[in-house]
């Protein structure tokens, strides 16, 4: 039996039709985040002063781009990496109530990144921040915020199959749900990626609960910064986490594919015991950290939904260059244009 990914890459739209379609969705799929969980859109910052602890570490070893201000007395400036904390600053900013919350279209580069189907130098994101109160720190709450964004990707993509019939919709009826933990026992001999791959073959969509902290293996599912998300907590179901990462089957790829990561966020208590956790307790004293420590921030749910990745995953793209102009190494040129896959410029 031939693998699909042996045979030659059919691209279902051109370039017009592909420029279209992102339009379509770049239009809609925050006009229904808005609408679902109450949010507003908002402007957002493509650089920060450094040094306030807002800008993102991601797992903690990315770099920053970092450039001198001239007019400010050569004080470093740098690029965002994402919005986590930027937003929850804004909510408490902007006044917001419970269950009220913000989105915008965050820009970002990332030096770091490692050249894939999947990845580039740019990121894209619609990032977005929920207020919530102390009775929705819960699992329940969180599964519920991702079904509702989950019911967004299938109406999305019905749209796209609608305005072009080539394409047909793949995304299962329900989302699954699924420990880090309880899929490390299911697979105890495989790497997370390789887990990742057995449960979004099995189901088609995935909500992996739970990353940042270590499993009983002694080893994280993957890493996560200790400043935004809630992963040292025990939730409702006996394992750590109040996070996780929205994953789907990629069938033009043959693996799983994430699409959002997400979760509910640090309060004073977790901040202080995973600051400790990663060794970082010297952030306490930064501009975002004090504040959260005071009391001066709200609660909140929140995560990042890739644009490319999502264009990407919908318009049965093979590389993420096919929605998205970029820098490209010749030698990716060349391996994408053996396979057939034309990257945007």
């Amino acid at each position: 039996m031939v693998s699909t990914s042996e045979l030659k890459y059919n691209c279902l739209l051109n370039r017009r039709e592909t420029e279209k379609a992102i339009d379509l969705i770049k239009t809609k799929f925050p006009e229904m985040m808005s609408q679902r969980l109450n949010l507003f859109k908002v402007s957002c910052p493509l650089v920060i002063m450094d040094g306030t602890g807002i800008n993102d570490d991601l797992s903690g070893i990315e770099r920053p781009v970092k450039f001198p201000i001239k007019n400010q007395a050569d004080a470093p400036a740098v690029v965002v990496q994402s919005l986590a904390k930027w937003k929850r600053w804004q909510l408490a900013e902007l006044e917001t109530v419970d269950r009220e919350g913000i989105i915008t279209d965050m820009r970002a580069l990332r030096p770091d990144e490692d050249y894939s189907p999947q990845h580039s130098l740019y990121v894209d994101q619609w990032d977005w921040e929920q207020k919530i109160n102390d009775s929705d720190r819960e699992l329940e709450y969180l599964k519920e915020v991702v079904e509702n964004i989950y019911g967004i990707f299938q109406e999305m993509e019905s749209n796209v199959c609608s305005l072009f019939p080539q394409i047909s919709p793949i995304l299962p009826e329900k989302i699954k749900f699924i420990q880090a933990e309880e899929l490390l026992q299911e697979f105890p001999d495989l790497t997370p990626k390789q887990r990742e791959y057995q449960a979004c073959k099995a189901h088609g969509a995935v909500f992996l609960i739970g990353i940042g902290d270590e499993l009983s293996n002694g080893e994280k599912h993957d890493g996560r910064a200790p400043d935004y998300d809630d992963w040292s907590s025990y939730n409702s179901e006996g394992h750590k986490g109040l996070n996780g990462d929205i994953l789907v089957w990629n069938p033009l790829l043959e693996n799983s594919f994430e699409l959002s990561s997400m979760g509910i966020r640090v309060n004073a208590e977790t901040l202080e015991r995973q600051l400790k956790m990663a060794g970082e307790e010297k952030r306490r004293n930064l501009f975002f950290h004090k504040k959260l420590l005071n009391g001066e921030l709200p609660q909140s749910i929140g995560g990042g939904i890739g644009q490319s990745r999502t264009c990407m995953f919908l318009l049965r793209k093979k590389h993420i260059g096919e929605v998205q102009s970029g820098i490209w190494p010749e030698e990716e040129v060349q391996k994408c244009l053996n396979e057939g896959v034309k990257l945007m410029k």
